[in-house]
């Protein structure tokens, strides 16, 4: 017997998918757990196996077209079997929810359109008033309104041949020019030289996603923004001793990680999520990481962030990077961070805002390192300055709670020992 094969919902916020490959064809034989096709979720490129053994026997949904969860996007059956009424059934019923979703209009409820009121003729005056305008050419004669006319649109009478009484300009010669009634002393300018193009590209999946996501927490969340500075002398000489050791290699990014980690734990209140009606307050740390790729943005995530060391972070943020890359992230490998960060650090970029990913309550964002000068010892010093920038909801975060935790984080990456043990 035939099976209808649906777009499956791949995660929490999927509501439509795109079949991004398909690899099978019709005609061809299909065994349960087989891989079917490709599906483009919100969130990643999913592998979607078959869950029937049989022949391909419908395909409903090309390559690259979306379609909503659960319609129907394959039929897999017996070779040569008859789909004719189960496509029909099917067809059948989308209509019928199509009708009932519909409201029915009341004949009473329809008011007739009204009778347009004509418009009123308005009678120019023919003894029209006349002015002078003195220009480089002499005394020009020009009706007021030409004369406004003129003015609004930037142009110059000298310019303007009068079809008026004794050559007078009037609103017709004004509505009617173009610069190529201008006259012989006129200056004549080349128009630029060049072909307009430009290239639509319809949205992914993704960038859908991040496009209603973020709309809706900037719109809805009320954000704030605390900054802070940090010297990262102390942490550029850790990084140089550690990256000493034998195959050991960490970034900038794993210490502030596991600072952040380390930070949350301090304050827990600011490791937190707004869920509307309550504020949960989360006793894991589960950080999430931003990572740009072609389709836009995604946010894996390093889950008990607190419980690992700087080489352990810095291996799962370069797994998870690689598998964004290349679409082969899980939903579970973005699911359920309490904290996000962006660094944008590496892009020369020394200082921005970033939009609260959401349920979470904060997002960190992290400048580069900037050589400044600086007072120590009351002395001007060299100095590497890196600033920080928290983003916080303030439904579920105040601001001497955001603060307190920034001046943690501080802390632990100007001296990064304490966060070595």
């Amino acid at each position: 017997m035939a099976e209808i094969v649906r777009m499956p919902k791949l995660s929490d916020t999927m509501t439509e998918g795109v079949v991004a490959e398909w690899h099978k064809k019709v005609g061809d034989t299909v065994a349960e757990g087989e891989l079917l096709a490709e599906i483009e979720t919100d969130k990643a490129t999913l592998e979607f196996d078959s869950f029937y053994d049989g022949v391909l026997l419908h395909i409903g949904l090309q390559q690259g077209e979306a379609t909503p969860v659960n319609e129907i996007i394959a039929i897999i059956g017996e070779k040569g079997e008859d789909i004719s009424a189960l496509l029909k059934e099917e067809s059948a019923s989308k209509t019928t929810e199509t009708v009932a979703e519909t409201p029915a209009i009341k004949k009473e409820e329809v008011s007739p359109e009204p009778t347009p009121t004509p418009a009123p003729v308005v009678q120019q005056n023919a003894a029209e008033e006349v002015v002078s305008v003195d220009t480089p050419n002499g005394r020009i004669f020009v009706s007021p309104l030409a004369k406004k006319m003129a003015e609004e649109r930037h142009i110059n009478l000298s310019n303007v041949n009068g079809s008026g009484e004794h050559g007078r300009i009037v609103k017709r010669d004004i509505e009617n020019y173009t610069p190529a009634t201008t006259n012989a002393n006129a200056p004549v300018f080349s128009a630029p030289v060049g072909n307009e193009s430009f290239t639509d590209e319809p949205l992914s999946q993704m960038r859908k996603a991040i496009a209603r996501t973020l709309s809706n927490s900037k719109f809805s969340a009320p954000h704030f923004y605390l900054k802070m500075e940090v010297n990262m002398d102390n942490a550029i000489e850790a990084r140089k001793a550690i990256n000493a050791e034998e195959g050991v290699k960490i970034s900038f990014n794993d210490i502030i990680v596991k600072a952040t980690a380390a930070a949350l734990r301090k304050n827990p209140k600011v490791n937190v999520d707004w869920l509307g009606d309550k504020i949960r307050y989360n006793n894991h740390i589960h950080i999430g990481v931003a990572v740009a790729v072609e389709e836009g943005l995604v946010v894996p995530v390093v889950k008990f962030t607190d419980t690992k060391g700087f080489a352990q972070i810095g291996a799962e943020i370069k797994e998870l990077a690689v598998k964004a890359k290349s679409k082969k992230l899980l939903p579970s490998d973005m699911e359920g961070n309490t904290f996000a960060i962006s660094n944008l650090g590496m892009y020369g970029i020394e200082d921005f805002t970033s939009i609260i990913y959401p349920p979470n309550g904060c997002i960190l964002s992290v400048g580069g390192i900037k050589q400044t000068p600086i007072v120590k010892n009351g002395e001007i010093v060299p100095g590497n300055i890196m600033t920080l920038s928290l983003s916080c909801d303030h439904r579920a975060v105040d601001g001497a709670t955001g603060s307190e935790f920034l001046r943690t984080l501080k802390g632990y990456l100007e001296n990064p020992v304490r966060i070595m043990v």
